[in-house]
């Protein structure tokens, strides 16, 4: 089956299990704030995220995002770790537990791995307090701080039940934020081999720029020949490579909020030589985005 066919394939399952008053909650949560909107943002940033954490997003992602200075946020759901997907291995507590003690932030991505809408708020609730509770047990000194939707799913009932208990909800829908900022409803651009291309990386990273934006992306595995879902290390090493040409720091989600909330103390860019030692040793892939 081609990637496209797989695609559109997970993408017409997931539409049946959602009723239509499910489907117009999710759309709802796109165009209706829960909280206040973030403050406007001081300068650029950029965050690099990980779904459901294949083991290649914890080793060959992880060591990446370390070979820049920069970190990263990795979402996990409690009843995914150590299993076998179509497409990949989850990573084990032993991966995230070291991944968090070299600096990358852990976020909750349900425990179940749930299709948010289909939960009432009281679900929802009892289902991430459920996966925070889980985590602090399995990786001690670890506390969930901020959400993306599994599947890119929202609602406005979630939207609500995380202003409560959660800093930040990650969406799938790609753009920049800027100027008045959803915090439960981030948008997120795809760090897919099959959708990001030098054109498209340049153009966010411009835009962010001139326009103090942050550009969230999102992942799965890092590989080459990775999944419909994921990215090769040269794609990642370009992503990396083009904000640091900018000097746009790449931060953490956690880190992001507090920047946008003016409380966080400021971190060095990507430093020239590591970047350059970086740029020498990986290869991009044939075709792959260059120098953007």
């Amino acid at each position: 089956m081609t990637p496209d066919a797989l695609l559109d394939r997970d993408a017409t399952e997931l539409k049946a299990r959602l009723s239509l008053r499910a489907r117009l909650s999710h759309r709802l949560s796109r165009h209706v704030p829960t909280a206040p909107a973030l403050p406007h943002l001081h300068g650029p940033m950029v965050s690099i995220t990980f779904d459901d954490v294949p083991d290649t997003a914890c080793s060959t992602g992880a060591a990446l995002l370390d070979a820049h200075g920069a970190k990263g946020t990795f979402y996990v759901s409690r009843t995914l770790l150590g299993t076998a997907t179509e497409h990949w291995r989850v990573a084990g507590v032993e991966a995230l537990a070291d991944i968090h003690r070299r600096g990358h932030e852990i976020g909750c991505h349900t425990h179940d791995h749930s299709l948010v809408p289909t939960l009432d708020a009281g679900d929802f609730a009892a289902d991430i307090g459920r996966n925070r509770d889980a985590f602090a047990a399995l990786v001690p000194g670890l506390t969930l701080e901020n959400f993306a939707f599994p599947y890119g799913y929202a609602s406005l009932a979630a939207k609500r039940v995380l202003s409560r208990t959660y800093g930040s909800g990650r969406s799938i829908v790609p753009g920049l934020n800027t100027g008045r900022i959803d915090r439960y409803f981030l948008r997120a651009n795809p760090l897919f081999d099959r959708c990001l291309d030098a054109g498209l990386l340049a153009r966010l990273m411009d835009e962010a720029v001139a326009r103090n934006g942050w550009v969230v992306f999102f992942g799965h595995d890092v590989a080459e020949g990775a999944s419909p879902y994921g990215c090769s290390p040269g794609l990642l090493e370009a992503t990396l490579s083009a904000a640091g040409r900018r000097g746009i720091p790449v931060v953490s989600i956690a880190e992001g909020m507090a920047r946008a909330r003016g409380i966080a103390g400021e971190r060095c860019p990507i430093e020239e030589a590591s970047r350059q030692s970086s740029e020498t040793s990986v290869r991009l892939a044939e075709g792959g985005p260059r120098d953007p």
